[in-house]
């Protein structure tokens, strides 16, 4: 018995720390690739312009309501990886991946047909772009279109590294993913064509670049990835195909929230909202991604758990996980949310209207989400997904009817993300309730290791930062300043209030380590 305690405790300390150093990779790559795209968003507003980058937003985001098949595929095909790999069938494993190349196949051909017809026409006759622009707006949206068969291609293989935990081979394509961005927009600058045809085409080449090194990489590194004993277990087909319907319906809720939301900007007001809007998305989703990758290194061990029979451990792993993924974001969202305007302005040439509180609001719905995203992975361990998804994606379409009937009534053009806030917080309830009921999650424990904490965390960083930054005036020197005083409390809360005492030591046995080695 003691011996058995023994090896779970190990196993578990093993999970930590895999998990630890994936997520530095991760971090590292984040914040490379984060920097790359923000200064993006800079140069592409720049030479675009406000109004044709309004345009891009729009246009594109009738592609982005299809790209979350992307994801939705690539968490159904890590899901199946991530669990035959705890159960260490080979077998199993060959068959998920020929069962989903054929399911993505299926998937990918639906969707091209409803995007030439319906997206199209939708492009052409009821978007509001200036006439001019039309041609244009059309031609972008149809690489758009190419762009998405591409990453729906790169899809299943990026997953297949992902539930092996090879986090270092997925940063480093992802590195040159992000350099390869970075040299198009610069050959933005001197392409003497369309500028907005022209962007469109480098993304396009980008992503099928991306996509081809994904293939070859997964063709050498593993055996499961092989084009030639392709069949098709038809109790598995099934299997996945009802799990990733499912969790489509979840993820096509989502997309349809922010991207409808979006389209329904453009036809009340002018693309310079659209374009603070996707500023706002912008810096929310590189903050996001931080919290992102964090659970992306928790989707293979809490799967795995699961698959073995290890509930106790899986459960520590969610409850660590909501409090590490609140904290990854609080660190950076904290300075950002008191000296939005300062960070805006340095950042953009041209910071449009209303893009500072948009901006602030779509940081708080991270904020409450990002605690959610270890339960999501729980709640997919099952592989029961009907009635998860079904509440969420109900709530979250629900968004949308919600934006327009406050537009409709004369609101102010922020109360879409007062709306989105709201539902975030009644998903949150709504998804922890759903978790216990399919695996069991102790409620009470999770309020206590996890609630408590975050709130604790809040209130003893925000306070002291909020302060300093009312009491400093504007200025690169006071916004610095306001950073250090944030990360210095923030640490101190996460590290007195945030963690155990369990934690504190061996965070405290490591460090001990590592002086020693240098002395």
């Amino acid at each position: 018995m003691v011996e058995t305690l023994n090896n779970r405790f190990r196993h578990t300390q093993a999970n930590m720390h895999r998990i630890a150093k994936n997520t530095i990779v991760l971090y590292c790559r984040q914040l490379f690739t984060m920097m790359v795209n923000l200064y993006a968003v800079r140069v592409v507003l720049n030479v675009l312009g406000v109004e044709d980058f309004g345009i891009y937003n729009v246009v594109a985001g009738i592609v982005m309501l299809f790209s979350f098949l992307s994801g939705t595929m690539a968490s159904a095909t890590q899901r199946y990886f991530s669990f035959a790999l705890g159960r260490q069938d080979q077998s199993l494993l060959k068959k998920i991946f020929s069962t989903n190349l054929l399911i993505y196949l299926v998937i990918m051909f639906v969707a091209v047909i409803l995007l030439e017809t319906i997206g199209l026409w939708f492009v052409q006759n009821k978007l509001n772009v200036p006439a001019d622009r039309l041609a244009s707006a059309v031609v972008l949206y149809h690489f758009s279109v190419l762009m998405f068969l591409s990453m729906i291609c790169a899809a299943p293989f990026m997953a297949i590294i992902i539930a092996h935990e090879d986090m270092r081979l997925y940063a480093y394509v992802s590195i040159v993913e992000a350099m390869l961005k970075l040299g198009a927009i610069f050959l933005l600058l001197y392409i003497p064509y369309e500028k907005l045809i022209s962007y469109g085409v480098l993304l396009f080449l980008v992503s099928l670049v991306t996509t081809l090194m994904y293939v070859c990489l997964c063709r050498i590194k593993y055996e499961e990835c092989s084009f030639r004993s392709l069949g098709v277990d038809r109790k598995l087909f099934r299997e996945i195909f009802s799990f990733t319907g499912w969790t489509l319906f979840g993820q096509l809720s989502t997309v349809v929230r922010n991207q409808a939301v979006t389209v329904l900007l453009n036809q009340f007001f002018s693309p310079v909202i659209v374009s603070a809007r996707a500023i706002a998305l912008n810096v929310s989703g590189s903050i996001n991604v931080f919290s992102n990758n964090f659970n992306t290194s928790l989707y293979p061990p809490i799967i795995k758990q699961y698959a073995a029979g290890e509930k106790k451990g899986m459960f520590r792993l969610v409850f660590n996980g909501s409090k590490i993924t609140f904290f990854l974001i609080w660190i950076l969202a904290l300075p950002l949310l008191l000296r939005m305007d300062y960070v805006l302005n340095l950042w953009l040439k041209e910071t449009p209207q209303w893009a500072v509180l948009f901006t602030q609001l779509a940081i708080v719905e991270s904020l409450i989400n990002s605690i959610s995203l270890p339960l999501g992975t729980a709640a997919r361990a099952p592989g029961k997904m009907r009635m998860y998804e079904l509440s969420l994606g109900i709530i979250q379409i629900a968004i949308f009817p919600a934006s327009w009937l406050v537009l409709a009534c004369g609101k102010e053009v922020y109360t879409v993300f007062i709306v989105a806030i709201i539902a975030n917080l009644v998903m949150f309830a709504v998804r922890l309730l759903l978790v216990h009921r399919l695996i069991g999650l102790p409620l009470k424990q999770f309020y206590f290791y996890v609630l408590l904490p975050v709130f604790g965390v809040i209130i003893c960083s925000g306070g002291p930062a909020l302060l300093i930054s009312v009491v400093l005036p504007e200025g690169f020197l006071a916004c610095a300043v306001v950073g250090l005083v944030s990360l210095f409390f923030t640490s101190l809360g996460m590290y007195f209030i945030g963690l155990n005492k369990l934690q504190r030591q061996k965070i405290q046995s490591v460090v001990l380590e590592k002086i020693r080695v240098r002395i």
